[in-house]
């Protein structure tokens, strides 16, 4: 699996890239490059770029000068941080509290990636905190809370672990499918009615972003929904697991 970049239309690219685990399993990761209404541009996520999506990219943002901002939305998604704030000197890196402790010798910036100044600064993009889970777990192997972005203007939906497609790419020609992260149980915050909470704000997001066609997800491939989809499908896994998730 090669990298490459989908332009996904109105200002919105998906970046495809490869993480190894082992050196060995490649499952996949992302970034996404959003367009703004001044003309200059943010990424979503942190990924070292090469060859030819790494010349497109910089092709398209004036050599990387109108690189404005890094978000990091995902606690955990770490590796490529430093890379990029070498290969965008000039960009503001934002992240969570997480992304501060591990690297230090990155200048970040105070505002968190989910706090409401970070998300009333670029309207182009609609917000989400996953709620009911940590979004950092104390754990360090259970990644399934994210904030997670979407790009209006072009139906794309950004999101790193919480949700997924499932492995089988197989699967899409007959029926476009969700997955919640398999650790999103063990991800419950130890309250009361944890779980309720979790299935309740994933409802609401389906709802709320029912016109996704275009979900960009990190460790499985970019799935494209025909209208009304995005909706059936989010909600399908949300009830499948929600008696696990309220018993748990």
């Amino acid at each position: 699996m090669t990298d490459k970049i989908i332009d996904l239309g109105s200002g919105f690219w998906n970046i495809r890239g490869t993480f190894r685990i082992g050196g060995v399993l490649n499952i996949g990761t992302q970034c996404s490059l959003v367009k703004l209404a001044s003309g200059r541009f943010i990424f979503l996520d942190s990924y070292a770029l090469t060859g030819d999506v790494r010349d497109e990219v910089m092709a398209l943002t004036n050599n990387g000068q109108d690189v404005e901002a890094v978000l990091n939305v995902h606690p955990f998604h770490t590796v490529s941080c430093v890379q990029m704030a070498k290969d965008f000197p000039q960009a503001t890196m934002y992240g969570s509290s997480r992304h501060h402790k591990k690297m230090p010798e990155i200048k970040w910036a105070e505002d968190l990636v989910e706090s409401e100044a970070v998300a009333q600064r670029y309207p182009e993009l609609k917000f989400s905190l996953s709620e009911g889970v940590h979004y950092i777990s104390p754990n360090e192997m259970i990644h399934a809370g994210s904030l997670l972005a979407y790009h209006p203007a072009s139906q794309s939906l950004h999101v790193d672990d919480t949700f997924m497609s499932p492995p089988m790419k197989l699967l899409e020609a007959v029926l476009p499918e969700l997955i919640l992260h398999p650790t999103t149980k063990k991800a419950l915050k130890d309250e009361p009615n944890a779980g309720a909470q979790y299935c309740d704000w994933a409802t609401n997001l389906a709802h709320e972003w029912r016109e996704v066609r275009n979900f960009c997800a990190a460790h499985s491939y970019l799935v494209r929904f025909k209208e009304g989809e995005f909706e059936k499908t989010l909600l399908k896994a949300i009830d499948k697991a929600r008696p696990k998730l309220e018993k748990a």
